[in-house]
């Protein structure tokens, strides 16, 4: 450990020691590689940076002779310290940067869960995900304090602080999300009285032009649906109902909703909420809101209600009106029927289990009748 580098060859202390002492008592000594003479005699001393990077040596498995030491000095014996260095942070940043990637996959499946509007959904899915692990690699970067490493270990030390206070985060909120919705499954809240109380679970619905009828003209930003009498310029698409004059949302529906359809004309309407898997294709009842088992509507004309389910008439009792009011409680099966004017009168309410998102959707019964989802303030 007692090395000084003289030109291109390399001598321990007891090698210089020893050719000065054959030097006698002179005044001036000389280097015994590039001959630059010291006055007086320099003292040789023990260099503990090198000690350190000797002993880094040995235990990476790289012994060196004591009489190898003369050929080897400081900048090759840190060359070689480095060079173990490199390797080793190299190997730990790719095993870094894979344990990274993961917990960024993981992060954005939590983003993702923690949006799920669907109680039911969010319990179902959120067992799937595996709990989060201890880090196998960043707690084991020790980089050894050599200067050239300060800013790769501060760098690495703050990606994984940030790393674990965000994940830290992302589970707590997930742990009081699941604790809500276990209060909310244990103590279902009440279905709202007044309209008020409705509009606070507004939603504003658009029309999806890929699924609508031909003949149905979409308007007023895409909530409005008019039965006409010439075909709409639509191009071909597999979600196009193609014989009976329907459309449905864009938006799926999940949660607590509410959404009111305004109606006009001679024909009537149907107000429905329906699975995305509706048949579409076809003069059969199974693509007819309410006629199978993937629909429910509210048939409005001037002088009745009557509500299909199934192929499955009710008749409705209730005050006629123009509007009407939907509200949907998903998680707990609630899909419920209003005539709207002054006041909400429940006109007919559906308890069951809902097993996908919901869809709204009109079916306009004859031209010049439209169908119009309310802006509700």
């Amino acid at each position: 450990c007692f090395l000084l580098r003289a030109g291109p060859v390399h001598y321990c202390k007891n090698c210089i020691q020893s050719y000065w002492d054959e030097e006698g008592e002179k005044e001036t000594h000389s280097c015994p590689q590039c001959r630059h003479s010291f006055t007086p005699r320099p003292v040789l001393v023990k260099s503990t940076m090198l000690a350190a990077l000797v002993e880094q040596l040995k235990k990476t498995g790289l012994q060196a002779a004591p009489a190898d030491l003369c050929y080897a000095g400081p900048e090759d014996v840190a060359s070689m310290s480095q060079e173990t260095e490199v390797s080793r942070v190299k190997e730990l940043q790719e095993k870094l940067e894979q344990e990274i990637t993961e917990l960024k996959r993981k992060d954005a499946e939590l983003k993702k869960l923690s949006h799920t509007e669907d109680h039911n959904q969010f319990l179902h899915n959120y067992p799937s995900l595996s709990a989060l692990s201890e880090s196998t690699h960043s707690s084991s970067i020790k980089i050894r304090p050599l200067k050239y490493f300060e800013d790769v270990t501060a760098a690495v030390s703050e990606v994984r602080d940030k790393l674990q206070d965000v994940l830290r985060e992302t589970w707590t909120n997930i742990s009081l999300t699941v604790t809500q919705v276990d209060v909310l499954l244990s103590n279902p809240q009440p279905e709202p009285k007044t309209r008020a109380d409705f509009l606070r679970y507004s939603r504003e619905i658009t029309l999806d032009p890929n699924t609508a009828y031909t003949q149905l003209l979409l308007s007023e930003g895409k909530r409005k649906a008019t039965y006409m009498r010439q075909q709409q310029s639509y191009s071909d698409h597999p979600d196009r109902f193609t014989w009976w004059s329907q459309v449905l949302s864009r938006e799926s529906l999940t949660g607590r909703c509410y959404w009111e359809v305004e109606w006009r004309g001679e024909g009537g309407v149907h107000v429905a909420a329906a699975y995305k898997n509706i048949s579409r294709a076809g003069s059969s009842n199974y693509c007819v809101f309410g006629l199978n088992d993937k629909s429910w509507a509210l048939r409005c004309d001037n002088n009745s209600y009557q509500f299909y389910y199934n192929n499955i008439q009710t008749p409705v009792s209730g005050p006629q009106s123009s509007r009407v009011g939907v509200y949907l409680d998903h998680s707990a099966g609630i899909l419920s029927f209003y005539s709207v004017s002054d006041t909400m009168t429940l006109l007919h309410r559906v308890q069951t289990t809902f097993t996908q998102p919901l869809y709204a959707g009109v079916y306009v019964l004859d031209s010049g009748t439209t169908a119009e989802f309310i802006k509700v303030k």
